[in-house]
């Protein structure tokens, strides 16, 4: 029983994900709209709240085309890579209490790890495509996000050492009390 209540769980949090982003790209074209001095998406549905679901349909109806000279395979695969580690880094997130897919012992490195996997769809994409401008974009992209990488990773090791565990579960219950913000008048403990 406890297989099925993790895909149930599963299941939901990917559904969760892809509401919360269609929401949060309805926002998104709303506020530039707004800044841009113009009405927005206001066509599809009250107030244009459709016009996530729209753009969807829209994508799925248009024409697959893939460059002549590129590695079908892994043309097709790299967008897969990406949105699979993405959502798989979601698996060790603790929602809740009671609502989480995977209680890792070292969910953070689990996240750390996926987020970092996503580099190697940029780097497929660019090369599958057969041209050397796409190559090096890509090598740019993969060499942009490890730069970021390595000081993300070491700002987390302050977190795991004022909790004591790489259990995001344990993380977060560390902070029930008080926050793990960092004061300048804090000193060496980084709680105020």
């Amino acid at each position: 029983m406890s297989g099925l209540w993790t895909v149930i769980i599963g299941v939901g949090v990917i559904a969760g994900l892809l509401a919360v982003t269609t929401g949060m790209i309805w926002v998104e074209r709303r506020l530039l709209a707004g800044f841009q001095d113009r009405i927005g998406p206001n066509r599809v549905g009250p107030l244009g709240l459709l016009q996530p679901i729209a753009d969807v349909v829209k994508l799925l109806m248009k024409e697959d085309w893939i460059p002549p000279f590129a590695d079908r395979f892994l043309y097709v695969l790299a967008p897969a890579i990406i949105v699979a580690t993405v959502l798989l880094a979601f698996a060790v997130v603790p929602f809740t209490s009671r609502i989480t897919v995977s209680d890792a012992n070292v969910g953070l490195l689990f996240f750390l790890a996926m987020s970092s996997l996503g580099v190697y769809s940029i780097v497929l994409a660019g090369w599958s495509s057969d041209s050397k401008y796409s190559l090096v974009g890509g090598m740019r992209g993969a060499a942009q996000i490890i730069s970021y990488e390595i000081p993300m990773a070491l700002s987390l090791v302050g977190v795991v050492l004022m909790s004591g565990s790489f259990r995001l579960g344990d993380i977060v219950n560390a902070q029930s009390r008080v926050w793990f913000l960092r004061s300048p008048a804090a000193g060496f403990c980084g709680v105020f």
